[in-house]
């Protein structure tokens, strides 16, 4: 097991960092200058943590910022989980296809388990339970799937962001 030491020197930030990090992987605050409010809680200027995100962003720890959605208030429904099983020379090419679609949100490769053949994993949303199945319809089309199953959501007991580094929220974070 990794030692607090050599998992902060694999990922190399400073506890600042850290810090930053941390407040970014929360809500910003809603005003027209969230860095600045992310900066006075922190003890920082708006200029350094605005460098911070731009080093990140350069690094490669952030790929970008997103606004979440509440489906359920935007009129989707239904949503599913559609999990796939494709041989090992076709998972990366059907993978590739379903990525592109724009009503899928996620697209995974896993790793197949025991008594659960499934490799790839797809999560879709819709506004009503036939348009879901129809859409799924179109990936096995599109793929050539035809080992696949619907997992349809039926609640969704928690839904937030990750939030790394919590041990930065006690220097400010």
């Amino acid at each position: 097991m990794a030692t607090d030491e050599a998992i902060h020197e694999r990922r190399g930030l400073t506890e600042t960092e850290k810090a930053v990090v941390h407040a970014l992987s929360g809500d910003l605050p809603l005003s027209p200058r969230p860095f600045a409010e992310i900066a006075s809680r922190l003890g920082l200027t708006e200029a350094e943590v605005i460098g911070m995100v731009r080093d990140f962003t350069g690094r490669g720890y952030i790929r970008r910022f997103g606004a979440v959605l509440v489906h359920q208030r935007s009129g989707f429904n239904a949503n599913a989980m559609l999990v796939w099983r494709f041989g090992e020379e076709e998972v990366a090419e059907a993978g590739r296809k379903l990525a592109s679609l724009p009503f899928v949100s996620h697209c995974y490769q896993r790793t197949e388990a025991p008594g659960w053949p499934y490799n790839l994993y797809t999560m879709i949303h819709a506004a009503s339970r036939s348009e879901l199945l129809n859409m799924a319809e179109e990936m096995a089309a599109l793929t050539g799937g035809k080992d696949w199953c619907v997992l349809e959501s039926v609640k969704e007991l928690k839904k937030d962001s990750v939030r790394y580094f919590p041990e930065s929220a006690v220097a400010g974070g």
